[in-house]
């Protein structure tokens, strides 16, 4: 295996050539570049990661924290890493459980340079804590925060709330129940807020006894629709929180011998593959956009160049559920 001496005395060009070479600088003619391209596969050349790492002054490695995985973060994480590559950044991925100190982790990392940037993909810490550390690298975050100093790509799930009660709305259904996640998260006051204005709008009940929160999972949604049968007042229509409680309620569902979308519609958000394949109208989330995004907003401080982040919306997936 070479080493850098022999690609420069091989090449006729200086050892500070090479290392620019090396570097993706662009004060390197297109000629010169390839040249010492082409020795470099020749000799089977293998550049030493830390030393270019050190050369720029970056550990080129971006962190990812997660409280768990899921179809969805998975979704989000792929495409993260798939743009993160392209541009010559490798991933690492905290998982936290949910404890703050081990999450806490991620961001005295951040300190010690052993990693350029942070993706916040769910956190439990609080923000001003989390903002503390924004002097030692870029952060970025998909779980929505409302922090000046730690940007985030998640979009405001207000419009994506609206446009699926507007939808059941003009398929006849008046007694709507909603199926939250976290009940302080900023998500879940979007969607609050969009559920009881658009029912205000029609002149229609804001049935407050049917908020239900911390509702996550397929078991989850079956729970919730078992507890519902138990009441002889019960709503026409259940708006969830994701595609997985939509499938546990439409599971459930046909357990109770309910006709879906007669007895009940069922919506749910992200379309997800889950939903495609049981037949689930739902909301589609664009979740590699956001993901893209991401990147692009640490951009500036690891590329040294502003990148313009692509616009994106909410879209309704009309399926067999309503």
């Amino acid at each position: 295996m070479s080493t850098l001496d022999e690609i420069a005395k091989l090449s006729g060009f200086s050892k500070a050539t090479v290392s620019r070479v090396l570097n993706e600088s662009p004060h390197v003619s297109k000629e010169t570049r390839e040249k010492i391209l082409a020795i470099m596969k020749e000799t089977d050349y293998v550049p030493n990661r830390n030393a270019i790492s050190l050369s720029k002054g970056q550990t080129q490695q971006i962190g990812m924290i997660t409280m768990d995985l899921n179809e969805l973060i998975l979704s989000f994480m792929n495409s993260f890493v798939e743009i993160s590559d392209h541009y010559g950044y490798q991933t690492i991925i905290y998982t936290t459980g949910g404890d703050k100190q081990k999450e806490l982790q991620a961001f005295e990392d951040l300190k010690m340079k052993r990693v350029d940037a942070l993706l916040i993909l769910t956190s439990v810490n609080a923000q001003n804590i989390i903002s503390s550390y924004c002097k030692y690298g870029p952060i970025v975050s998909w779980q929505r925060m409302d922090h000046p100093e730690i940007p985030s790509v998640a979009m405001n799930q207000y419009d994506g709330y609206a446009l699926a009660l507007e939808h059941l709305i003009e398929r006849g259904y008046k007694r709507i129940a909603n199926a939250f996640g976290r009940p302080s998260s900023i998500n879940t006051h979007s969607r609050r807020l969009a559920y009881e204005q658009i029912m205000t709008k029609y002149n229609l009940p804001v049935m407050e006894k049917w908020y239900y929160s911390t509702i996550y999972s397929i078991r989850d949604g079956e729970q919730l629709l078992r507890s519902l049968m138990d009441e002889t007042d019960r709503p026409d229509a259940i708006l969830c929180s994701n595609d997985l409680v939509a499938a546990g309620i439409l599971n459930e569902a046909r357990r109770q011998k309910l006709d879906v979308p007669g007895d009940l519609a069922i919506v749910g958000f992200d379309n997800s593959e889950l939903s495609r394949t049981l037949g689930i109208t739902t909301i589609l989330n664009p979740i590699a956009g956001q993901a893209e995004n991401a990147f692009l907003l640490l951009a500036p401080v690891l590329l040294e160049r502003d990148m313009e982040l692509q616009p994106l919306s909410f879209t309704l997936v009309e399926r067999e559920t309503t």
